[in-house]
Parts: C-alpha cells; structure tokens; sequence
C-alpha cells in the first residue's frame, strides 16, 4: 500500500510519549484558532501536535511536543479545521479514476471521501469493484469503498453488462478498504422483502457496517417506513424541507446534497436554519460533480460555502461535512474532528465563511498549498479489458433510429421524458406527433432519445422521445455513461447525426460526442468502463467545456445539462425514464407503452 497509514493502536505507544512530552512531535502547528466541531466552539491560539499521521497533542501550548527535528508550521491566526467528508459520492461522474479525482479535489480541503462505485459495477461487476477499491487504498487521503448493491438497479427493467449478487456482497465485505454498502435504490425490492436485497443488507450488517439508501418515493407513509425497517441508515434523495425532517424522524441521516446538477441542499437546510432541528443527524455530500466543477468551483468546500450561504451558521455547516459524517460511518474515533489519535487532516483557512483553502494537511502530511497539490497519487494499472468496453455488435444507420408510426396514423399522442432543470427526477408528459412517411417525427422541444445496448454487442436500440432540453437544427449528443446500467444514450434531432455519434463512442471505447449538421464539434474520451479517463483533471474538464459549449451551440440552455442526459436511463427515480427494456415509467415501476391509445 502506498500511503500506509498505521492504526491508533499500533500508534497509540508514540501518540502518548508525544502528548506527555517524552518524545518528539513530527509536527506542530501553532498560532491558528481551532474549530472544534465536537464542541461546536473557536479556540484561539490552540496548537496541535502530530506523530505517525494522528494528532497527539491539542491544546494551549505544544512546546514541550517540539524537538531539533519537529517541522514548526505558523498558523498566523488562521483557523484549523478538519480535511472535509464527502458523505456520499461518485467517483465515476467525475470522468476521472480514482487518482485523478483524488489529485482535484485535495487542493479543495476534501480528506475523506465515501465512494459507491455502483457505476462501474454495471459495466465490469465485482472485479471493476476491486479496482476501485484498491486504487483507492492508494491515495494519500481516506477513500472509503461502499460495496455496490443495485446492480442492476431495478430488475427486470434494465440489463447490465454485470449482476451484483450477495455472495459478492459477502465477499467485498471482507475486503480492508469496504465501509458499507452502497446506496439502496431498489426501494420497491426492500418494501416488498425482496430476499436478494435483504440479504445484502444482512450480509452488511452481519459485518457491523453501515448500509446507503437512496429512497426517490415521494410516499412518506407505510411504504417509507417499511423501506427504513429494511435497514437503509441515510438517504440523498430528498428535495424538500419536508424530506430532510421525514428521514431524521425516522432515525436516518439525512443527506443534503450539492452536486453539479443536483441543488438541494438550500430547499432542505431550513430543517435546521428555520425548523431547528438537531443539526448532527444532517450531513453535506455531492452526489455526482463532475471533472468541470471539480476544477473551476471546488468540491466540498463549494458545499459548505452553499451551506453557509443558505443561512447555515459556518460551525454547524463545517460538522455536517466533518465530524457529522464520521460518525455515521462509525468512524468518529478515527476522523472527522481535531482531537487526539484522530488522523492528522486538517484546513487552514482565514475565513470561514468564504472558505478559502489555504493549507492541505492530510495524514501529518502536506498535500497542498494554495490551490496547489503537493503530493502525488498513485495510479492502477488499469487492464486492459476494462478499456474495451463498448461493444456495439454492428455499425448504426439513421434507420436505427427511425420509430415507425402504428398503422393508419397521421399523428400519435407520446410518452415523453420531461427534463427538469437542477433535478434528478423527470416529467411524465405527453405530447401529439406528426406522423411523416409512416415515421413519427419530433416537434416543438420534443426530440428523439434512443437507448443503444453496448454489453453484449446486440445491436439492439431502444427509441422514445425527450424534451426540456431546448436542442435546435440537426444535432446529437451520445453518452456511454448512462446511469445506472451505462448502455449509451443519444438525444437528437436528426437520425443521421444520432448514428455518426453512436458510432464516434464505439470507435473510441467511450465517451461523449457532440454532432452538428454531421461535424463532431466535441468529445470526451472516457476509454476507462466507457466511463472515466485517466487523463489530469485539468485536461478532462478542458474537454468537458467544449462539450457543454457545443450542447449550447445546439440551443441547450439547462444548467449542467449534460448530468440530465446522464440519467435518463436511470430507472430508480421518478417519473419517467428508458431502459434497453422500453421506457419505464418509475411511479409505477413497470415498462410502459411509448404511444398511448388514442391517438
């Protein structure tokens, strides 16, 4: 392992000689204000001694920590406070690896990370698990694993290229960097006693770890209590005040999520700014931010700082992406705080409010300065079957595309996906389509989107129709990250333009691509799962904002609409969604007609 950390009891015989003085300190930092989130309160001019990675010593004077071989760090009257948790999140959306991801965000003051990688367990199963998992185990900062559990996420609405089963759940939770299990989201199966998810959660528990939810109902009645019986200890899902309170009421954490597209932290927050609840039982995550936030706005640090902004007091914004999070992952004794035998991560920052990040300390260790990484992160030899992922079993023609008009129609009433901007969920619309040359075309917003199965080489595509996006003229857009099950989506206007994207993502192993008027005006190589690129961040989100650019020069307004059209195949949040089986209609959650009857 690259950055071996040693436990506290393995350390605990040098911690203690250090904090009595007997032995030297590795580290000292002094002269800052301490935010000690356990006590919610500023300590001015405290100093923190370090040893072998965990604070020693925190307190008034660390003198007699100092020895001729102790590095002295002058805190000048900034504020000391802990590396911040992401809660829950997903390396995969960053279009980055693991090491990638963990050299953009140390320069942002995030130390600890809780990843579900349920992405990749869709396209490489549990062997793409174990590659992320130990990639992480090689960084210089904590990132912990939550073994996967939907995969698929809704069965029988989708088809993965992989299944996670729980004797994989049984085996990851014997691996050293796994924490829990991810994120829930087939909620109806729990509900329902669905045996295969339950014993997942028991396999979870059995090993005294913490089980993810992701409850997307808006029925908080039987249903919601049923599903939080089952075991599921947090959820994300919530876009409401309402939700927030519902989840904290029933034992769970609540959270609140700021990603690159997901903006709901400020609808929930008021649980606490206004309602007053106990604030330790709410935690900030991102969920998904992808490699252009990551690089031009920040990572948790741009979550607090939104936190702040929505009304939060800085001190209980900074527990709930500290010490609020540590706790709920049973790891309140090893991080999350600056207090004794604790990993040694720590921010220093003049402002607590704008947050700027100043100083990176993780592990005893500096990691950057500002803005500036200054370690490296070590990289997997990734195989090369997990660059070979896209297999599209022919070549596609605009005649893929083409969805042929029922019988004797001039016109037909469709389902359609509605985007809704900054929100997971979508629409179920309606909409009347002309019918031109027995095909049925799109009209006023509403555009084609297609499915293309890309697993198992069948060639099959699945054809429906999407608005809220605003495209114009003749354009496409492809995707290979398509969560949850990652075939490939492509939203169009022109069936021509959808089978050169299409086939642009087969030729180069994944990605995304732009088309317009039959030009490629952007890609994004992700040859890693079809999903991530190990290229520098910098470089990726270079790539990423020509592609945003070209979705606009399409007539795309939407904030970050790219993380919309990632989901539109993600078959466990209402309303209205498509899969390799047909659309799906997730209120109900059963496969739906595309044209409705009467018309």
């Amino acid at each position: 392992m690259e950055h071996y950390l040693a436990s506290w009891p393995e350390s605990a015989a040098r911690l203690v000689a250090v904090a009595a003085g007997r032995e030297d300190a590795d580290l000292v930092i002094r002269g800052g204000r301490l935010v000690n989130v356990q006590s919610r309160e500023i300590l001015d001019d405290w100093q923190v001694a370090v040893a072998v990675g965990r604070f020693a010593y925190v307190g008034p004077d660390a003198s007699h920590c100092i020895g001729d071989q102790t590095r002295v760090i002058e805190a000048d009257g900034a504020y000391m406070i802990p590396g911040l948790c992401d809660g829950h999140m997903h390396i995969e959306s960053g279009m980055l690896t693991t090491a990638e991801f963990a050299a953009a965000v140390i320069p942002h003051g995030t130390t600890t990370m809780f990843t579900d990688p349920h992405e990749i367990a869709n396209v490489l199963g549990l062997r793409g698990v174990r590659l992320m998992h130990d990639e992480a185990l090689l960084q210089p900062i904590n990132i912990f694993t939550q073994m996967p559990s939907c995969a698929p996420s809704a069965p029988g609405l989708e088809t993965t290229g992989f299944e996670i089963t729980p004797e994989d759940v049984v085996e990851a939770m014997g691996w050293p960097g796994i924490i829990g299990l991810g994120e829930m989201m087939n909620f109806p199966g729990v509900i329902n006693g669905d045996a295969k998810m339950l014993a997942e959660i028991a396999a979870t528990q059995n090993a005294g770890k913490t089980v993810g939810g992701h409850y997307a109902s808006p029925d908080k009645g039987i249903a919601f209590s049923a599903y939080v019986a089952g075991g599921p200890a947090d959820d994300h899902e919530g876009t409401a005040e309402a939700d927030a309170i519902a989840r904290v009421r029933m034992g769970m954490r609540s959270m609140m999520r700021l990603g690159s597209a997901w903006y709901d932290v400020e609808s929930q927050i008021t649980a606490v700014t206004e309602k007053g609840l106990d604030p330790r039982n709410f935690i900030l995550c991102t969920d998904d931010c992808h490699s252009g936030t990551l690089v031009n706005d920040g990572h948790m640090n741009r979550v607090v700082r939104h936190a702040i902004a929505c009304g939060c007091d800085p001190l209980i914004a900074l527990q709930m992406a500290t010490i609020n999070t540590a706790t709920h992952f049973g790891l309140e004794r090893e991080l999350g705080s600056i207090a004794p035998g604790r990993r040694a991560d720590v921010i220093l920052t003049s402002d607590l409010k704008a947050l700027p990040i100043e100083h990176v300390i993780a592990r005893g260790n500096t990691v950057a300065e500002d803005g500036e990484i200054c370690v490296a992160c070590p990289h997997l030899e990734w195989p090369e079957d997990a660059r070979n992922t896209v297999h599209l079993g022919k070549t596609l023609a605009k005649g893929d595309f083409e969805i042929a008009a029922p019988e004797g129609k001039n016109a037909v009433t469709a389902r359609v996906i509605g985007v809704v901007e900054n929100q997971a969920p979508t629409e179920a619309l309606t909409a009347k389509l002309p019918v031109v040359d027995g095909r049925v075309e799109g009209e006023g917003g509403v555009c084609q989107i297609a499915l293309v199965e890309r697993h198992r080489a069948t060639g099959d595509v699945v054809n429906g129709f999407v608005s809220g996006f605003g495209y114009e003229g003749r354009m496409a857009i492809a995707s290979t990250v398509a969560h949850d099950s990652h075939h490939m989506i492509v939203v169009g206007t022109d069936r021509a333009c959808m089978a050169k994207a299409a086939n642009r993502l087969g030729e180069v192993g994944g990605g995304v691509t732009v088309w317009k008027d039959g030009a490629e005006l952007a890609l994004v190589e992700l040859p890693i799962a079809g999903l991530m690129s190990d290229s520098p961040a910098r470089e990726v989100a270079a790539k990423a904002d020509k592609m945003v650019s070209a979705m606009a020069d399409c007539g795309c307004s939407l904030n970050n609409a790219y993380m919309q059209h990632s989901l539109l195949a993600l078959v466990v949040i209402p309303s209205l969604r498509i899969s390799d089986l047909g659309l799906v209609d997730v209120d109900r959650f059963g496969l739906a007609d595309l044209f409705l009857g009467d018309a």
